[in-house]
């Protein structure tokens, strides 16, 4: 009960919660990091549950260690790039394609 979820007039005030878009914690979906807390508290287990736990490590080898990514410069003059996390290895993109989900580091090493 946070005074900017006051609302209403004097003598007939009520607490509101926030709206989820003006704050938009964990994916847009929580109005706080409390409040993501607190779902998470209630519900991760389940969650878990439902999606499936990973038994098995996940090793990341040469094949299946790229990401995208992109130098940040204060002129916005970014450089994009698929970048390999093992090997350092730099494969340049336009931010069409950085953007672009279905830009695959397949496609790219076709080009």
């Amino acid at each position: 009960m946070t005074t900017d979820r006051k609302r209403g007039p004097k003598g007939a005030k009520y607490f509101q919660t926030r709206t989820v878009g003006k704050y938009s914690y964990g994916d847009h979906h929580f109005c706080t990091v409390i409040c993501q807390g607190d779902w998470w508290a209630k519900h991760g287990t389940h969650v878990v549950d439902h999606i499936g736990r990973i038994r098995e490590p996940i090793k990341l080898t040469p094949e299946n260690a790229w990401i995208k990514d992109y130098d940040w410069r204060r002129d916005e003059n970014y450089s994009h790039f698929f970048l390999n996390k093992l090997t350092n290895e730099r494969i340049p993109l336009t931010e069409a394609q950085w953007r672009d989900d279905n830009y695959t580091i397949e496609r790219a090493r076709q080009t």
